[in-house]
């Protein structure tokens, strides 16, 4: 069977550039970067090669990249870091509803320790007001965090002018770009921002590493772990250097490509958005729909779970979500969603389509060719359907001691 991906805000194969660097380091230079021998010097050359490398692709220098195990602890070190060394200047922290739950349980659970939360609420396209932004903040707060583009949903946020609101008040900023990287420009200065976050799955390096920028000045308590004087007392622990060198490697690559492949991926987009909305009926696209990532497409079908969907898909060969990976295990509806207002029940008939450089136009077609029909029988098998065509039919009894149609008016 041919199998389409289409999961690409879940996780990415690694590209085969990224792969050889990788392997590289793996065999030739596998010394402890702090060794102070030749095969340790190698190591250290490696690790400060794919440091610049980072920095330069989001505009930083590269005294100011930390490397993590990922966007989870990216996130946590950035919230923890600020709201620790920050508690006797203020203990009020501002994020938003639809934030990842690397921030959001993270900030929640520094609620629970003395610190006053206030979650920001989103319209419906999932975008954060500046005015509420600019409401909310007190003489207490020390930190916002609000992501630059939504992995459930694909809004791109308006990061420089909440970052300006912020700025003007003297507060810390942090972003995570999990999402964002690799698929739109992502500029540190250009956004005004002072910490954040990548992940390397994302952008086509393994799993299991990322890095934290944190703006040269900004106040920011060391390591969350103790241990050695590892990336300059700012993360204990022996350094990733074959995951190290591929984030290096796919940063310098995502940045290449920016000129051609998000155009590509919106004109995939653009065309699989339109085939679903114009083929399938009461099916409604969420997220903005014009200021969303140029590989995302989410979808609410109404009277059908979203994993009687994805698990249909997969029988055809198609790899999509839900909604994040990281949450799937979760019988709730997606917090992004809700928060969105849309209604619960419909919450569940979710699903997200994320591109990737590999995907053609032609898979569209091949989506297109069984998806009504996944979706036409699942909904003859819901009762939440039974339920609306009872209620349709009910109207047209109304309808008959009356003058007026009632379901046309």
């Amino acid at each position: 069977m041919e199998r389409v991906y289409f999961d690409h805000s879940a996780t990415t194969p690694v590209r085969p550039e990224v792969a050889e660097a990788m392997h590289k380091s793996l065999t030739e230079v596998f010394g402890n970067p702090t060794s102070m021998h030749y095969f340790g010097k190698l190591a250290r050359e490696a690790v400060e090669e794919a440091r610049t490398q980072v920095a330069q692709s989001i505009g930083a220098q590269a005294n100011e990249i930390v490397f993590t195990s990922g966007g989870t602890e990216s996130d946590n070190m950035a919230v923890h870091g600020v709201a620790m060394i920050n508690k006797n200047r203020g203990n009020h922290i501002i994020t938003s509803a639809v934030e990842h739950h690397a921030v959001l349980n993270t900030v929640k659970a520094l609620g629970k320790q003395g610190f006053t939360i206030t979650i920001l609420p989103v319209d419906k396209y999932g975008l954060v007001a500046v005015e509420d932004l600019a409401s909310a903040i007190t003489d207490k707060t020390i930190l916002v965090s609000l992501m630059h583009a939504n992995n459930e949903m694909g809004t791109i946020q308006p990061i420089k002018e909440l970052a300006a609101v912020a700025k003007s008040k003297g507060i810390t900023f942090h972003t995570d770009a999990v999402q964002s990287m690799g698929k739109i420009p992502v500029d540190v200065n250009e956004l005004g921002v002072d910490l954040l976050t990548i992940s390397g799955h994302k952008i086509y390096a393994p799993k299991g590493i990322g890095a934290l920028y944190i703006r040269k000045g900004v106040r920011w308590r060391q390591s969350l772990m103790h241990g050695g004087a590892q990336e300059k007392l700012r993360r204990a622990g022996t350094e990733n250097v074959p995951g190290i060198v591929a984030l290096g490697k796919a940063c310098e690559l995502a940045v290449r490509d920016l000129d051609s492949e998000p155009a590509y991926l919106m004109g995939i987009r653009d065309k699989l958005i339109k085939a679903v909305l114009d083929s399938i009926p009461n099916t409604s696209l969420t997220g903005h729909p014009e200021k969303r990532l140029p590989n995302h497409a989410s979808f609410t079908f109404e009277f059908i779970e979203g994993e009687s969907m994805l698990l249909s898909l997969d029988m055809k060969g198609f790899a999509a979500s839900s909604g994040s990976a990281c949450t799937s295990g979760s019988l709730e509806p997606s917090h992004v969603l809700l928060a969105m207002g849309i209604p619960h029940e419909l919450a569940h008939g979710s699903i997200r389509i994320t591109l990737g450089r590999d995907n053609k136009p032609e898979d569209v077609d091949k989506f297109m060719a069984v998806m009504p029909a996944i979706v036409e029988r699942l909904r003859a098998m819901s009762p939440l359907n039974q339920e609306n065509e009872f209620a349709m039919e009910s109207d047209c009894v109304a309808c008959r001691s009356s003058d007026t149609c009632y379901r046309q008016a």
